[in-house]
């Protein structure tokens, strides 16, 4: 997964610092839809996962214009609970997986992110029956 940041990808828009530099919640999200891309392909018909836990420590500014990589590797399945490890770099040159630090001064955080498996109409119908009256 990589992205390019955007001024809607920093601390100020996101309302999270007054910098304009990646934003801590951008750079989840980017973790959390590279491990969602990692097993995508090996998903069952209506199945989907959702996001339950994360860990992520945020080591090195990214100005606007920078391209960020995230690279995710699924590392435990304990039944329908999936741990992700991942590792996000500026720049796209010679990334290693998230095991593999690499150039250090290029590691812009890492981390962990917990999903689990779900049937999708099934927590939609779960998700809609919380919200009524």
């Amino acid at each position: 997964m990589s992205a390019v940041v955007g001024e809607e990808d920093t601390a100020i828009a996101a309302g999270s610092g007054d910098v304009p530099v990646l934003a801590t919640p951008r750079l989840l999200a980017l973790a959390e839809a590279a491990s969602v891309a990692a097993i995508a392909p090996n998903l069952a018909p209506g199945m989907t996962s959702v996001g339950t836990s994360a860990s992520l420590e945020h080591r090195r500014a990214s100005p606007v214009g920078a391209e960020v990589v995230v690279e995710a590797e699924l590392t435990e399945v304990d039944g329908r609970r999936l741990v992700f490890s991942f590792i996000a770099r500026e720049g796209g040159q010679g990334a290693g997986g998230p095991g593999d630090e690499g150039d250090e001064d290029r590691v812009v955080g890492a981390g962990t992110v917990e999903r689990v498996l779900v049937d999708r109409e099934a927590f939609l119908a779960r998700a809609g029956a919380a919200h009524r009256p």
